[in-house]
């Protein structure tokens, strides 16, 4: 294989989506793993694919990636039929998944060496390419230990490594950051950033809402195997409701004199903390809060904090599927281990 060949479809397919899929089907017996995903992915952007244990996510990367030959419905990479092209597909992505592919008897070195050697490089080249990776995801000082001796954080990222050896214009990272402290997951997050920032498309799958806020450009939800939701973080929030204003009296007497206030210029319904001295409101007009500032004053009642909240992702995830991202038991198909090969 030309380890080239990423730059240059990269450049040949410029023009088309990173990912169309339409009416991806699955099905194990009677269980429609997955049920007719729809996905449209932009080139250059980080894209988002949430949903419960069992959704049908893995599966889902696992045919576009073409690990599995789709049931039903048709996906391309770059313009590039999964089912029809998949030696091509195959030089233009780069798999990630939930369980690392590398070999714990050998040292980081030795892996990211061989891998480089199946994709064609020489074996000077494997080596240059193999230093350089190791010191772009911080593993420089243990090159030669035994994997057998990383943590968890240190296999995940040499995986990700792995995976970016041809640099591939799209990377599938299944639950990259599963197990990984919160210190290691921040620094993979600052990893996925930059490969976008160097042109790479990322599409992610993840449980952690969290990540998914602070990363995707666009988010999906899957649930029953098929999209539910589909949108920005912003529009995925604005979707379940509005925003809410929060606000601490300073002085706790004047709550009740403050909560007044509040219905009568926001025309809203309020919940009260006598306790804490609080009083939250649903904000459907921002204009409003000028206003209401201004009587609150001119009434004499000091703030001692104001802020905006707008619903969480938590809360979209649980409106739109009913449930928390874990909440549901695991489809046998979604956990499967096999998400080897496919490395570019």
């Amino acid at each position: 294989m030309n380890p080239n060949y990423h730059q240059q479809g990269r450049l040949s397919a410029s023009g088309d989506l990173a990912i169309e899929a339409v009416g991806l089907v699955k099905t194990y017996g009677s269980n429609r793993a997955v049920d007719g995903v729809d996905l449209q992915v932009r080139p250059g952007c980080i894209y988002g694919v949430l949903g419960p244990n069992g959704a049908g996510k893995t599966t889902t990367i696992r045919m576009l990636s073409t690990l599995l030959r789709p049931d039903a419905g048709s996906a391309r990479i770059f313009g590039h039929d999964v089912a029809k092209e998949p030696q091509i597909v195959r030089q233009l992505i780069g798999v990630t998944g939930q369980y690392t592919s590398v070999d714990e008897s050998l040292s980081a070195t030795e892996n990211l060496v061989i891998f480089s050697r199946l994709l064609g490089l020489g074996r000077a080249e494997a080596r240059r390419k193999a230093a350089d990776l190791l010191e772009e995801f911080g593993l420089t000082e243990a090159a030669k230990r035994p994997l057998k001796n990383f943590s968890g954080g240190m296999r995940r990222r040499l995986d990700l490594a792995a995976s970016l050896i041809a640099q591939p214009p799209l990377i599938f990272l299944d639950e990259p950051t599963t197990g990984l402290d919160p210190r290691t997951r921040t620094q993979m997050w600052e990893t996925i950033r930059r490969l976008v920032n160097t042109g790479s498309t990322v599409l992610l799958t993840t449980q952690y809402l969290e990540e998914a806020d602070q990363l995707a450009d666009r988010i999906a939800v899957i649930d029953r195997g098929h999209v539910v939701a589909e949108g920005t973080v912003d529009e995925l929030k604005a979707s379940i409701g509005t925003s809410s204003l929060h606000l601490r009296v300073l002085n706790p007497e004047e709550v009740d004199a403050a909560r007044l206030t509040v219905e009568r210029v926001l025309s809203a319904q309020t919940g009260v903390s006598a306790e804490a001295a609080t009083i939250t409101a649903p904000m459907a007009e921002a204009d409003l809060v000028t206003d209401l500032l201004v009587e609150l004053r001119e009434a004499g009642i000091r703030l001692a904090e104001m802020s905006v909240q707008k619903p969480t992702l938590d809360e979209v995830f649980l409106t739109i599927t009913g449930s928390g991202a874990k909440d549901k038991q695991a489809n046998p198909a979604d956990q499967s281990k096999a998400m080897e090969g496919a490395k570019g």
